[in-house]
C-alpha cells in the first residue's frame, strides 16, 4: 500500500502543471517569443477601435456659442448623439455617411472630421469622446480576481489600470503579459515590473480591448497536498479495511 501512495506522488510530480495548475489561463511555453515592446513605446494615445462607442458633438462657426457670454444657455450644435465604430471601423455619421475613423486618434478625429464637415457647415467644431472603451484584467491569484474595467480617462496607462483593479495579487510581477490585437493573430507583450526599470514599460497606453494577463505564483507544495489528499484519504481507508479483515 506504501508503494500505491509513493506512486500517486511522483506520477503528480512529473505530470504536467496542467495537472496541478488546470484553471491556469493562457499558458506560453518556454520558447514562446514574444512581441516586442519597442513597437509599444510608439503608441502614446489611445486610437480609436471597432465597437467604440463614440460621444460627438458638432457646432458651428468654431463653436463660438459655447462661451456666448450673452446668452450661455444658447446652443446651435447640429447633432449631439452616440455612434458605434463598426467591426470594418467606420461610424455612420449624419450628413456623411460611413466614415472610417478606426485607428485616429480623438485629436486626429476632430480634425478630419471638422475637415469632412466643412463642406455642409460654416467653420464646424467637433468634439469626441469615446464611452465605452474597456480592458480586461486577470492580476494572478486564484479566482474572483479578474476584472473588466472602463478607462474613464481615455490615455489610461497599464499602472493605472493595474491599481484600478487593486493592483497584483498573488501573482509574478514579472510576467505580466499584455495581448492587444485581434484574437486570431494578437500580439503578446511580455512585462517584467519586479523592478523600477519596468516603469517605462508600465506607462503604455492601454488600447480598447487590451487584456492584461499576471501569470498566478504556482505554490506547488500546496497544489500537490490538495491533489495527493483525495489518495492519501482513499489509501487510509483502504488500509483501515484491510486491517479489520486481517484482525
Amino acid at each position: 500500500m506504501r508503494h500505491f501512495i509513493f506512486i500517486i506522488i511522483g506520477l503528480l510530480f512529473f505530470t504536467s502543471c496542467k495537472v496541478l495548475t488546470p484553471e491556469r489561463m493562457l499558458r506560453t511555453e518556454r520558447s514562446y517569443e514574444f512581441s516586442d515592446l519597442k513597437n509599444l513605446e510608439k503608441v502614446e494615445e489611445y486610437r480609436i477601435a471597432p465597437n467604440d462607442e463614440i460621444f460627438f458633438q458638432l457646432y458651428t462657426n468654431m463653436g463660438e456659442l459655447l462661451i456666448d457670454p450673452l446668452d450661455p444657455s444658447a446652443s446651435r450644435q447640429t447633432r449631439r448623439e452616440v455612434y458605434l465604430v463598426e467591426h470594418d471601423g467606420k461610424v455612420k455619421l449624419p450628413v456623411l455617411g460611413r466614415i472610417n475613423i478606426a485607428g485616429y486618434t480623438l485629436r486626429e478625429a476632430e480634425k478630419m472630421l471638422e475637415d469632412e464637415y466643412s463642406a455642409y457647415y460654416n467653420r464646424p467644431f467637433a468634439q469626441l469622446r469615446v464611452t465605452n472603451n474597456r480592458v480586461t484584467i486577470f492580476p494572478g491569484g486564484r479566482g474572483g480576481s479578474s476584472q473588466v474595467i472602463y478607462l474613464e480617462n481615455t490615455n489610461t496607462t497599464l499602472f493605472e489600470a493595474l491599481a484600478m483593479s487593486g493592483g497584483i495579487t498573488d501573482g509574478k510581477a514579472h510576467r505580466v503579459k499584455l495581448i492587444r490585437g485581434e484574437p486570431e493573430n494578437p500580439n503578446v507583450y511580455l512585462i517584467d515590473l519586479s523592478t523600477i526599470d519596468g516603469i517605462n514599460n508600465a506607462n503604455l497606453v492601454l488600447q480598447s480591448n487590451d487584456i492584461i494577463y499576471v501569470d498566478p505564483r504556482e505554490r506547488v507544495p500546496q497544489r500537490v497536498v490538495e491533489q495527493v489528499s483525495p489518495y492519501l484519504s482513499l489509501a487510509t481507508t483502504l488500509i483501515l479495511i484491510y486491517t479489520l479483515i486481517v484482525n
